[in-house]
């Protein structure tokens, strides 16, 4: 099932969709059983017929006080595109070296006012020259640490800031509208399948400039450890979203332009598209 987060209440896309009114997101959302409740929950609903009109214009980021964290090098292509940006500073073997490691890179990325939702723009900072999108898998995690469910994430980063210095990571990644998520959390009965597709494809002027794909299952950490990892001293009261890193990275020669569209696509999760603003 889907679960939209809209202005007028959260939508429920399981064979129809259903409209919860006045339905607190936080409450809702963090439930380790919101499946199987969910499922319950909606035996007693009428299905809606404006569904298409609300999923077009009144989507929102599916966030409320949950922060949103992201992991870094989880992939082959994020590893040397990390390293080769920073090779000129000296911090190329950092990125070698937490590819291989046993703890993962994690950082935090943005809370929800700063967060892009379906349709609205991310941003490229004034002060880099080199700007890229990042596809990725982004998971739903409960207040207990329980993945229970999906979306899609763009972790947009400045890849001239982070090359300078890999202590620049916060500056390259965190800052107003670096993030974008949705058009969903996708919860389904078991976890997505491993070999789900990402893609991208971004469009400028009419024209596709870039596009690349990669299947999930091609991370080298399990969801799970990362999960662990994040949860060992930090606590999410409302749970929390978790980007799982990259594999698809534009050639260097590469930079997002104001005007851009981005989309982002997952199986079974949908679309997220953005403009750069």
């Amino acid at each position: 099932m889907k679960i939209y987060k809209t202005t007028k209440g959260i939508l429920i896309g399981h064979e129809n969709v259903f409209y919860l009114i006045q339905t607190d997101w936080d409450s809702f959302i963090n439930n380790d059983n919101i499946y199987k409740e969910t499922l319950v929950l909606i035996k007693g609903l009428t299905p809606i017929t404006d569904a298409a009109d609300l999923l077009k214009n009144e989507l929102l980021a599916p966030i409320g006080a949950q922060e949103i964290w992201a992991a870094g090098v989880t992939y082959m292509r994020s590893k040397s595109a990390r390293m080769e940006e920073s090779k000129g500073a000296g911090g190329g073997s950092f990125y070698n070296r937490v590819y291989d490691a046993d703890r993962p890179e994690l950082f935090f990325k943005s809370v929800a006012s700063r967060v892009a939702g379906p349709g609205q723009k991310v941003r490229i900072r004034k002060d880099s020259n080199w700007n890229v999108p990042e596809p990725e898998l982004t998971l739903m995690i409960s207040a207990s640490g329980k993945i229970i469910g999906y979306t899609i994430g763009n972790d947009m980063s400045s890849r001239d800031i982070e090359g300078q210095n890999p202590l620049y990571l916060p500056q390259a990644k965190t800052y107003d509208w670096s993030a974008a998520i949705g058009p969903c959390i996708y919860i389904p009965e078991f976890p997505i399948q491993e070999n789900a597709l990402i893609e991208i494809e971004i469009i400028r002027n009419n024209a596709q400039v870039f596009s690349g794909d990669v299947r999930i299952d091609q991370i080298r950490r399990k969801f799970t450890d990362l999960v662990e990892f994040l949860f060992r001293e930090t606590s999410f009261q409302a749970g929390c979203l978790l980007m799982t890193g990259t594999g698809i990275v534009p050639p260097n020669d590469f930079t997002l332009h104001v005007g851009d569209e981005i989309k982002i696509r997952i199986e079974n999760i949908g679309e997220l598209v953005n403009i750069v603003e």
